[in-house]
């Protein structure tokens, strides 16, 4: 076998520069920072990072400072620039700061976040560019407070959260998930702890914080009363608390919710609190009822787990029967051929037909997994596809065609010869379209 030719020396790559020697890269660096401002900071960054964590953190100050300082207007063409050094700071803070020293690259961090108040002030930014940067960087945030502690972490980010809400509200929220539980309990109790029941985007920080720390009194306090009464907040509340064997408080919260139409998330959350309750029969009911509403498959297996030997079998007919004759034929017919119960999906297409309408996207794959055992029902779909199309507007376009030939070729298989009056009447359908356009 050939050797795989080497890559050229030319080509600019690690490697080959590194082969330029140390004196030849530093006399181009200083090439290149002669004319480029934002290269001479980097480098200087760079080389403060070699003597300390001290001295990287003061190079940082500077530039924080002047960025924070600044009043000039930032337009358009310059945006870019500005952008280029943000991520260049950002950089330096966690990737050169931070394994220098914990404390200080997380206070730069924090310092960092807030030019971006001054900064939506002075720059010309309609494409949102600047939000989308800072946002992008509340992972980093997460990271280093979590790797800081609580004892360090926590009180710099309340204190954020207290004075300057707006901003670190949205950003402590996206990166929550980020934060270790323990920074985020401690973060969570300097919000609540003697303080106002929190209300508005605090309210909003303090669920996202105690979801993450495991503290459920503190998530349901941050939940107004009013909202408390909304099915799919109390559905929620109900669930959480059932999970925590809470379960005199869920029934509480679920009948406090209750609505006269209960949505599907309220019906499961009905169930959750009724096994909760010891209430077996009742509960398996519920979950009938709700499968026999949605036709949800994790209702059905929820059910078939529950039951002995046969008696599941006997479940599992009276489950596909019910979704042949549902009020909304497609949708029966995308739950049996997911589940997949094909006989019974094949029965139905064949019993309902004149109901079906081609314009599900997976009609064409149902009808291609039924052509081997169920001939009938495939050209049942094929053709509901292709008159489905048609009628839209496609014409007789390459998928259309398509199905066309794919019937043609089931129609003997199905006993059926009636192709050629199936063809003519897509293109009566295609003249008729082509007249109601002009």
């Amino acid at each position: 076998m050939a050797k795989k030719p080497a890559a050229p020396k030319k080509s600019l790559t690690a490697p080959n520069l590194s082969a330029l020697g140390a004196d030849r890269l530093a006399g181009l660096l200083m090439e290149v920072a002669g004319g480029d401002a934002l290269w001479k900071r980097r480098l200087r960054m760079e080389l403060a990072g070699e003597v300390g964590a001290p001295d990287l953190a003061l190079e940082l100050d500077k530039r924080l400072t002047t960025l924070g300082d600044s009043r000039v207007r930032v337009s358009w063409r310059k945006r870019p620039e500005l952008i280029r050094d943000l991520q260049s700071l950002r950089r330096m803070i966690v990737d050169r700061l931070a394994p220098l020293d914990a404390r200080l690259a997380f206070d730069r961090m924090v310092a960092w976040f807030d030019l971006y108040p001054g900064l939506t002030a002075r720059v010309k930014d309609p494409k949102g560019e600047l939000g989308l940067l800072f946002d992008g960087a509340t992972d980093e945030l997460a990271a280093l407070a979590s790797a800081l502690g609580p004892q360090g972490a926590a009180t710099i980010l309340s204190d954020a959260l207290a004075t300057r809400l707006s901003e670190w509200a949205s950003w402590i929220g996206r990166g929550v998930g980020g934060l270790s539980p323990a920074v985020a309990s401690a973060v969570l109790a300097d919000l609540t702890q003697g303080k106002p029941r929190p209300t508005g985007r605090l309210a909003l920080v303090v669920r996202k914080l105690a979801e993450r720390s495991g503290d459920l009194d503190a998530w349901i306090s941050a939940i107004p009363d009013d909202d408390r009464k909304r099915p799919e907040v109390g559905a929620v509340m109900a669930a959480r608390l059932a999970g925590a064997g809470r379960v005199s408080e869920a029934r509480t919260a679920l009948d406090a919710s209750r609505p006269a139409t209960p949505e599907e998330r309220w019906f499961e959350a009905e169930i959750t609190v009724l096994d909760a309750e010891g209430r077996t029969v009742e509960a398996d009911d519920a979950r009938w009822a709700l499968f026999e509403r949605s036709l949800s498959p994790d209702a059905l297996r929820a059910i078939i787990a529950r039951l002995p030997d046969f008696e599941d079998v006997v479940a599992l007919d009276r489950a596909f029967a019910h979704a042949a004759g549902y009020f909304d034929p497609v949708k029966g017919l995308a739950f049996l051929m997911t589940w997949p119960a094909l006989r019974e999906a094949a029965e139905m297409i064949e019993t309902r037909g004149g109901e079906l309408r081609g314009g599900h996207e997976d009609t064409a794959l149902w009808a291609s997994r039924l052509s081997a055992r169920y001939p009938k029902a495939a050209l049942i779909l094929l053709r509901a596809r292709a008159r489905t199309l048609v009628r839209l507007g496609s014409g007789m376009s390459e998928e259309v065609e398509a199905l066309v030939h794919e019937a043609e070729s089931l129609a003997p298989l199905a006993g059926d010869d009636g192709h050629a009056a199936f063809v003519a009447g897509l293109r009566t359908d295609v003249g008729t379209g082509r007249l109601l356009r002009r």
